[in-house]
């Protein structure tokens, strides 16, 4: 008989020291891949918020949506657009035309009375 622990074949002995190692080494991979799973939810995340941020170009059945700067500027040109129409310029803008209709609606009540 052999050593304890032994089974006395050596192919058999081999056999069980490598299974022993590959389960082992399987089992750390598990726990490894287990463990990662939120360090790859969070890095799913960052990738998620840096598309939104710089944009993501149009690709076949995708559309394009542009970043957060370019967008900012598309509502800055907006808002001033919408500014310009409520400040009085001389005839040209909205509030111009308010303040016409307003003096003209105050005249009639004048003459009306």
């Amino acid at each position: 008989m052999g050593d304890a622990g032994t089974t006395g074949l050596s192919a058999l002995d081999t056999a069980a020291v490598w299974a022993v190692a590959v389960t082992a080494v399987a089992g750390l991979f598990g726990v490894l891949w287990r463990l990662a799973r939120p360090a790859r939810r969070i890095a799913r995340r960052v990738e998620e918020f840096i598309d939104d941020w710089q944009g993501v170009h149009a690709r076949p059945g995708v559309q394009g949506r542009p970043g957060v700067m370019t967008r900012l500027e598309t509502i800055e040109r907006s808002i001033g657009v919408v500014a310009d129409e409520v400040r009085p310029n001389g005839g040209g803008s909205m509030r111009d035309a308010v303040d016409r209709v307003d003096q003209r609606t105050a005249n009639l009540n004048r003459t009306g009375e």
